[in-house]
């Protein structure tokens, strides 16, 4: 053989050598960078002492297993109640920037999340993601422009407002009036299946796993009816619970091994079809507990609609094999607007065209132990809750008001953060502890129900026992100015009357759109 068909051949050899080595990068490249199915469990009103892994005598084994695999959310916050907390999460901004600062949103209330900013479905549909949601919406229906179907779902099957009957999908108001409250994309969902919502949810999001096409990244949105009252359960559920003798406590405690049956059904489904190990899997209480229906937050402060840490610090953890770090717990300021920019940065989506975020993508926090960005956090400035007090000499900020600020570890409260106190867990002896009716907005302090400032150091006293705001003056006043800057970038609160036009009696017995 020729020098020359030796170089010749050499250089064909190398040459396909060089091409196997791209080829190879390239795949490499392809894989390192493939789409996650993203599914994000949101329980409704489940308070911290209400998972195994915090004490909770409820036995949760799923969640106590998927989360001892992932990584534990031990200083994650949301809203204390219901639509603030899916608006942010669905937004990425503060309730004060889309101006949701008071209340929920009522099903005859003509008010939704504005349209002026594009859905966490929206960015990731953009991304290429199918997108799902199942269960509960609560962010405003009045117009059909802001059904789920309309806000990027691809599909949508659940309830529209609040809260309902588990098993008929009703929904009453005061008044009497009442209506089926169930839709599936643009239309009623009837016939009512008469089937407890937990295990009818969990069917569904079972069903959509089953005909993915999983070549196509999908996000699932499962906003769990579970454990909202009203305390309805399968009496197989509640059997498990003989030991407990409060009644209300033992219904609730059957409520979340349903629940946790249904996620541990729903994750299997994800196994079964191959799509498991390429899924990250949140999951996330939308408020604390409601104490008066069962639920329980020991050892914090508060329940559901106050600023307490009872009624803000979440229950939440991640799962998946992308996690660098699994079987970890993170102690990471976490809110949840966070998890807008979070998981369209993990879908490998744009941001463009968002109005301001007030979340911070915190992947390299939970994935990799990394320092949050997170320093400042607002729960809340509400300017339609009744002043409480006096202002503060020398005051920024109006602290006659309820608001509430993390900075680092501080938290400063004002106005009225709700009834303040500490309710212990109902054990199996107790018949009536946690069950009385409670007035959220009350109960402020038993020795002065004037007072309007209090100021905590999470990170030494989580559950708010000693009010420092006598001891750091500087403290206080620099969280007032931090208060008042947030409060001028505030849009004004909606929050209209009720509409008497949207009664389910002028639209076919159905709760749904009423405005053209």
């Amino acid at each position: 053989m020729s020098l020359r068909t030796v170089v010749y051949h050499s250089q064909i050899m190398l040459g396909l050598t060089t091409w196997a080595v791209v080829g190879l990068v390239c795949f490499v490249k392809i894989a390192e960078t493939k789409k996650p199915h993203i599914l994000f469990v949101l329980a409704d009103d489940y308070g911290w002492n209400d998972i195994g892994y915090h004490g909770s005598e409820i036995r949760t084994p799923n969640l106590d297993k998927l989360s001892g695999e992932g990584v534990r959310l031990e200083n994650y916050y949301v809203q204390p109640i219901c639509s603030p907390t899916r608006s942010q999460l669905m937004s990425g901004r503060y309730q004060i920037h889309t101006g949701l600062q008071h209340g929920v949103i009522w099903a005859p209330q003509p008010n939704a999340l504005p349209r002026d900013s594009p859905t966490l479905p929206d960015k990731l549909k953009e991304a290429g993601y199918a997108t799902h949601l199942v269960g509960k919406w609560h962010l405003g229906f009045y117009k059909e422009e802001y059904l789920p179907y309309n806000r990027g779902f691809d599909s949508t099957f659940g309830y529209l407002a609040g809260r309902e009957e588990y098993y008929n999908q009703s929904r009453c108001i005061g008044g009497g009036i009442c209506g089926t409250d169930f839709w599936e994309d643009l239309k009623p969902a009837g016939p009512i299946p008469n089937e407890y919502s937990t295990e009818m949810y969990s069917k569904r999001a079972i069903d959509i796993v089953n005909r993915h096409n999983n070549s196509k990244p999908m996000f699932m949105y499962l906003a769990l009816q579970a454990v909202h009252e009203p305390l309805e359960v399968p009496e197989r559920y509640k059997e498990q619970y003989t030991n407990i003798k409060n009644g209300a406590r033992r219904t609730y405690a059957g409520m979340v091994a349903a629940m946790d049956e249904a996620i541990g059904n729903i994750t299997a489904a994800f196994q079964a079809n191959g799509m498991w190990d390429d899924t990250v899997m949140v999951f996330s209480t939308d408020n604390g507990g409601a104490i008066w229906a069962g639920g329980n937050n020991a050892p914090l402060r508060g329940c559901k609609a106050t600023l307490w840490e009872g009624g803000v610090h979440g229950v939440g953890f991640v799962h998946g094999k992308a996690l660098q770090k699994k079987g970890t717990v993170s102690n990471e300021l976490l809110h949840v607007t966070d998890w807008y920019p979070t998981l369209v940065g993990l879908a490998g989506g744009s941001l463009n065209g968002t109005k301001p975020l007030d979340g911070f993508d915190q992947w390299k926090t939970i994935s990799e132990g990394a320092v949050s960005p997170r320093e400042v956090l607002l729960h809340n400035i509400d300017p339609l809750f009744e002043p409480v007090g006096d202002t503060l000499e020398g005051s920024p900020f109006d602290n006659r008001y309820r608001a509430a600020l993390r900075w680092g570890n501080w938290k400063l409260i004002t106005g009225n953060p709700g009834a303040g106190r500490w309710i212990p867990e109902p054990k199996s002896e107790d018949t009536h502890i946690g069950v009385d009716t409670v007035d959220t907005t009350k109960g402020i302090d038993s020795v002065n129900t004037t007072k309007n400032l209090w100021l905590f150091d999470i990170s030494m006293d989580p559950v708010e026992k000693e009010d420092l705001s006598d001891r750091y003056p500087e403290i206080v006043m620099k969280m007032l100015t931090e208060l008042q800057k947030l409060n001028e970038t505030s849009v004004p609160c909606h929050y209209p009357p009720a509409d008497p036009n949207s009664a389910p009696a002028f639209h076919g017995g159905w709760w749904g759109p009423w405005v053209q």
